[in-house]
């Protein structure tokens, strides 16, 4: 099964859920991408939609392992098994949730602005999202739905893996799924357009949604893309005396750039770079795929390690760039995988080069060691939690780095994120890394804007 995007997606699961048609009900988006879906179920139940946004609460020395999660309304929900055998102090468990309470503060405001939450209350929520990998979200969803008074919780999504089904009917009263593959990679292979929702969006369709006539589908809007479509050519990159076969997409109003490096026998066509990429795109981001060596250039293997040179690469690509009349202005940023996030590194710890924030998928920091300390740029070291080796390296860069910095663990993720919803995660991750650091997003008028 294959959905067109996410708005076509929410109206064949309305379809499915139509028996709860004329009940108690509240549907509950996860935003992002959840809220569009959403939206479609609830115009079509005749419900009211709001956000249910939850924030985990990680292990103080393992913070990708859940010891409970939190949501508005002072629900606090541990997990008492965990603390135990983490040896978890209660002003951790404190200290952790002050962290996290603030910045679920702040989504909020964001999202619904000064509109109260609806109430739960005796009433049956229908908790939806685009798609569930592990079901370890949704699961806290459930439990936080429910510590709101929530009578029946039900899940409702287009596409799930049968193993994170299983686990989401331990939490909820009923599961609504139209899809369960036994494939399952990421969630995105279940979407011919996935790219990221953005924050304006779920404003704009929770304000829709609060409108008297929003649950009438016949005056809501078709959910298609607004705008003129992408610039989204091959290009040839100078760098220096040698020209680099690239793709260049710069998206209409583009607030910034990430130049994409990739990894030792990737290129420019790899599957993985290709889909974050997508997913920029979609968040008002251009992006620049292109392959660091010539054809000729990569028979010698020594050059795939050539860090100094690979950087180079990259140094003469943002020159490049500031010739092109679409990329001449706006902030730029690096997204390195592999090697290529050593030459990432590398090269925005030039002095001369301004990149604005930093992106390493599974990387290589050690072979950009001694120039860690000169990188100024914000940066995002995200790293498979199954991968130890690279996990190490990485947790030592990100003790060297002198930046505003980041490690995030994918939980289970080993180095190429093959794991169902792996890529996924390093998608969202990089992209509200980039938006936060490279775009000043619009506020839509009368409501609070913020990125996730």
């Amino acid at each position: 099964m294959l959905f067109v995007d996410r708005v076509d997606a929410g109206r064949r699961l309305a379809g499915e859920a139509r028996h709860l048609r004329g009940s108690d009900v509240v549907v509950l988006g996860l935003p992002r991408g959840g809220v569009p879906v959403a939206f479609e179920v609830a115009s079509a139940l005749g419900a009211p939609l709001d956000v249910l946004v939850v924030r985990k609460l990680g292990v103080p020395f393992q913070p990708e392992l859940a010891m409970g999660a939190i949501g508005e309304g002072g629900v606090r929900l541990v997990n008492d098994a965990i603390v135990r055998a983490a040896n978890v102090t209660e002003e951790e468990i404190i200290a952790a949730e002050a962290r996290e309470r603030t910045e679920l503060s702040r989504r909020i405001r964001a999202y619904r602005g000064d509109r109260p939450a609806i109430s739960l209350q005796g009433r049956t929520a229908v908790v939806v999202d685009d798609g569930i990998a592990t079901g370890a979200t949704m699961r806290a969803a459930c439990q936080v739905a429910r510590s709101l008074g929530a009578a029946r919780v039900v899940v409702a999504v287009p596409v799930a893996s049968p193993h994170a089904v299983v686990m989401v009917e331990k939490d909820a009263d009923e599961v609504v799924c139209l899809h369960t593959p036994s494939q399952f990679y990421a969630i995105g292979q279940f979407y011919r357009d996935f790219t990221q929702t953005p924050d304006r969006e779920v404003v704009e369709l929770l304000h829709r949604a609060a409108t008297s006539d929003s649950t009438d589908p016949s005056t809501r809007a078709s959910g298609d893309s607004v705008g003129d479509p992408p610039f989204s050519e091959e290009v040839q990159v100078l760098a220096g005396a040698v020209r680099l076969a690239g793709h260049l997409t710069v998206p209409d109003g583009a607030g910034g750039l990430v130049i994409f490096a990739h990894g030792s026998g990737s290129s420019r066509h790899s599957p993985r770079n290709r889909y974050v990429a997508a997913v920029l795109n979609r968040a008002g981001l251009g992006t620049l795929l292109f392959d660091l060596l010539t054809p000729a250039e990569e028979v010698d293997r020594s050059n795939v390690f050539d860090i100094a040179l690979l950087a180079e690469r990259l140094v003469q690509a943002i020159r490049w760039l500031r010739s092109q009349p679409l990329a001449s202005h706006g902030q730029l940023g690096y997204f390195g995988a592999s090697t290529g996030a050593a030459a990432a590194l590398w090269a925005a710890a030039e002095p001369d080069i301004a990149v604005r924030a930093v992106v390493s998928r599974g990387g290589r920091p050690d072979l950009a060691m001694q120039k860690l300390r000169s990188v100024r740029a914000p940066t995002l070291l995200i790293v498979g939690g199954a991968d130890a080796v690279v996990l190490d390296l990485n947790r030592k860069a990100h003790a060297l780095l002198r930046c505003e910095k980041r490690l995030a663990v994918v939980p289970g993720a080993t180095h190429l994120f093959e794991e169902p919803g792996a890529l996924d995660a390093v998608a969202d991750e990089a992209c509200d890394w980039f938006v936060s650091h490279m775009i000043t997003p619009a506020v839509h008028p009368g409501h609070a804007q913020g990125r996730r």
